[in-house]
């Protein structure tokens, strides 16, 4: 117990030193404390970076940081660089800010990936941010920060951004690679689970949020039906176990009509043969990605764990989930969780899909490496699922090593036995994790941040 205890505590002091402020006042947290950081923007506060942060100060009551960075984020939102001729999406926001001078009082300054890897303009930081409000409204019991104009015309700015028409005829939303949490080239353009799973928690959380303030309001049927639609769709088309891996295995191509059964041109032939013996009877996931004629056959472990914790997975589907896990714990979980996806792509594949990506070889970094982070997702969903022996078992294996190897952003190999190469050390989201993962195993009603309890009143009303 003493050792777990100075384990929390050298995660706080990462938390602590981490914390950045504006006119003096904490507004978020930097990506790293590491002294020597292996990339030099670190210092600034990302968005996605800093949801496990704000999740521990909502659960230690310094709801505080947590306000004044949803007021510095949606004052950032809107303000991308755009080429001649387009228009400013004005719900969008940053993948990160930093204060844009050597006064902590010098305007904060966003960056909407012109500063990034590939100049990619991040998908999910308005969802995380929608996320969050909900959050901190729970936790903080301040539901007087629905009658801020400015956060009611923010709120309808990321819904007109996430539902605005386009050319699709599914109700996932589609995004260009590299967009969120793999924000580098790998092959994850089109449909990816991840930003559907994130997709239904922002139309969810948004839901809710409407409905406390005006429940007649037409927009709560609206996203009732886009609720329903997203949360279908998911389950039908992206849901594979061994039952579904037969039905694919005997697809018939080219079919035309409505009363189609391969209703998206999926050929058997894209199956990978990793595939074959990977499900028995008692698991299955939902792929990485769906689109027409094509499935990502990959496990993508943020977007199943996210799945389960906001009720887009049945109870059965997650419970398939984690005996996945139980099932291939050497190959999803190793030594550290969690491997971010898997399997890892080699060789020519490699090449095609990645652009040659020196730091997302195989088995490394987005290219199957291992990343604590996902412990608060893994810890959660667990829980969720009913198998608190596999989130026992994940926490023993970080508490086991991470303080030793300084908190790193990540691991390499195929067992996530590797330090990574270029991994920053000190990172403050492997922190954090630690700690939230920690106050779900010791206190049930910590899950209630995030969990879907009013969300699964929404799933009753439908199959």
């Amino acid at each position: 117990m003493l050792r777990q205890q100075d384990l929390i505590d050298s995660a706080y002091d990462i938390l602590d030193r981490s914390i950045i402020e504006y006119e003096g006042e904490p507004v978020g947290t930097a990506a790293a404390v590491d002294p020597d950081p292996a990339a030099i923007h670190y210092h600034e506060c990302f968005i996605r970076d800093f949801v496990p942060s704000a999740l521990v100060f909502l659960l230690d009551g310094r709801t505080d940081i947590v306000r004044n960075f949803l007021r510095a984020v949606m004052k950032l939102r809107g303000m991308q660089p755009v080429p001649a001729g387009h228009k400013r999406s004005q719900g969008l926001m940053p993948a990160s800010f930093r204060v844009g001078g050597e006064s902590d009082s010098a305007p904060l300054v966003g960056d909407f990936g012109e500063r990034a890897i590939g100049r990619v303009i991040p998908v999910d930081s308005a969802m995380w941010w929608m996320f969050l409000v909900r959050a901190y409204l729970i936790a903080s019991d301040d539901w007087d920060l629905l009658k801020d104009p400015e956060i009611l015309e923010c709120g309808a700015q990321i819904l007109d951004l996430y539902k605005r028409e386009s050319f699709e005829s599914a109700p996932t939303l589609l995004v260009p690679d590299g967009s969120f949490m793999i924000d580098r080239r790998m092959g994850v353009h089109g449909y990816p689970l991840e930003i559907q799973a994130l997709f239904y928690g922002t139309l969810l959380s948004a839901r809710e949020l409407i409905e406390r303030i005006d429940s007649s309001n037409d927009l709560v049927a609206n996203l009732d039906l886009r609720i329903e639609a997203l949360r279908s769709y998911v389950r039908l088309h992206y849901w594979v176990d061994r039952d579904r891996l037969n039905e694919i295995h005997r697809f018939k191509g080219e079919e035309f009509g409505l009363e189609v059964t391969n209703v998206l041109n999926v050929y058997p032939e894209s199956i990978p043969d990793w595939m074959d013996g990977w499900l028995d009877s008692s698991c299955g996931y939902l792929v990485g990605n769906q689109g027409p004629g094509k499935v990502d056959f990959r496990f993508f472990a943020q977007g199943n764990l996210l799945s389960i914790l906001f009720d887009l997975a049945t109870k059965e589907e997650s419970a398939k989930i984690m005996q996945l896990y139980d099932l291939h714990w050497d190959e999803l979980i190793g030594e550290m969780p969690a491997k971010i996806v898997y399997p890892a792509v080699a060789g020519q594949e490699w090449m095609y899909m990645t652009g040659s990506d020196p730091k997302n070889v195989a088995w490394s970094y987005h290219n199957g490496g291992n990343w604590p982070v996902l412990l608060w997702p893994f810890v959660g969903a667990a829980l969720t699922a009913g198998r608190r022996d596999l989130a026992q078992r994940a926490f023993d294996l970080v508490a086991e090593r991470i303080e030793r190897d300084n908190w790193p952003e990540y691991y390499d190999g195929r067992r996530g036995s590797l330090l990574g190469r270029r991994s920053n050390l000190f990172q403050t989201w492997t922190a954090t994790a630690f700690i939230i993962a920690h106050k779900l195993m010791e206190d049930d009603a910590a899950i209630g941040l995030f969990d879907a309890m009013t969300f699964s009143e929404i799933g009753a009303r439908s199959p």
